[in-house]
């Protein structure tokens, strides 16, 4: 992550960083010592700990509206235990070397090894909800577990789909991305036993801020560094993936300028490729479209849960939500 981006992370999430400590602690102790594989494995993920973003919104959102508990560190290590499996899953189907700037595990170990990984952090997440005593909290987590495999195989299905709407992609990033965030903020809560306007309101949050979240990171394939991002620009665009820019930015063109970029998409010259398609999406405002949607949903996710009063947390939260979409990486 470049410095400016941690930095500004930083700031965002100073007033839980002992929530974030007992986090990373706790985590550090579930996944050590079951086999000395498994502690070669979790020793690789978390010498690159990535943002901590749901967690982060999680104690945020539960601070600076009074439904922190003692279970919320552990509904957030459930929820990134998920989060990470999921990452191994992808990794696997994508056929990903590198992910936050170091070997993904199929790359340095093998496919098979990723997803037995991958099944071990769900395990992991299933016992560490049962220990909340919250069959509503689990109930939440598995539905959006779900929402996510759901999201995963819809954009499988509709790989190099030029002709996917935004609302359907919309649809999409909900699932695989946004479902997580909405949980994590629904979770303080749900542990403090809130009415379900209540609860509605702040998944509504997450929702919001989790779809801004993905536009936001679709955006970087176009634009990212890869430095700061970790991968190539380009990486999603060729092997496939249909995002708003270039949504956007196809239907502003006639049939004819369409049918040329798409051509060029199904294309074999990766390079050449991806050059024509990212100055096609950058004259047409298919970048700035992107951003000021994820603007407008981050805004939209906060006015959720408005009234509310001014303190530490709440202003961090609100920086927080803002940082997904100025972030570099």
């Amino acid at each position: 992550m470049a410095v400016v981006d941690a930095e500004g992370l930083l700031r965002c999430t100073g007033p839980i960083q002992s929530d974030l400590e007992t986090f990373d602690r706790k985590l550090s102790d579930y996944l050590r010592g079951d086999s000395p594989l498994i502690t070669s494995l979790a020793r690789h993920l978390l010498k690159s700990k990535g943002k901590r973003i749901r967690p982060s919104i999680l104690f945020l959102s539960a601070r600076a509206f009074d439904n922190y508990s003692e279970y919320a560190v552990d509904a957030s290590l459930a929820i990134e235990l998920i989060h990470t499996a999921t990452l191994l899953h992808d990794d696997v189907v994508d056929d990903s070397d590198m992910r936050r700037g170091q070997e993904t595990v199929n790359h340095k170990w093998t496919n098979l090894i990723s997803v037995l990984m991958g099944d071990y952090l769900f395990a992991k997440a299933s016992r560490i909800m049962g220990d909340s005593g919250s069959m509503d909290l689990v109930k939440a987590i598995a539905s959006a577990t779900e929402r996510v495999s759901v999201g995963e195989l819809r954009q499988i299905e509709e790989s190099r789909n030029y002709s996917l709407s935004e609302e359907e992609y919309l649809e999409i990033i909900a699932d695989k991305t946004a479902s997580l965030f909405a949980v994590s903020c629904e979770t303080g809560p749900i542990l403090n036993r809130c009415r379900k306007q209540d609860r509605e309101r702040f998944a509504t949050l997450g929702e919001n801020v989790g779809v801004a979240f993905q536009i936001v990171d679709d955006s970087l394939d176009f634009v990212g560094n890869a430095e700061v991002t970790g991968k190539e620009p380009g990486n999603d665009l060729l092997n496939g993936k249909v995002t708003l820019p270039l949504i956007y930015s196809l239907r502003r063109v006639s049939e004819a300028s369409r049918k040329e970029i798409i051509a060029s998409l199904h294309s074999s010259n990766g390079c050449e490729s991806f050059q024509k398609v990212h100055d096609f999406v950058a004259e047409n405002g298919g970048i700035d479209y992107a951003c000021k949607r994820a603007e407008e949903l981050c805004q939209k996710g906060l006015d959720s849960v408005l009234p509310a009063h001014s303190s530490i947390y709440y202003d961090s939260l609100t920086d927080l939500v803002r940082y997904t979409v100025t972030r570099a990486s």
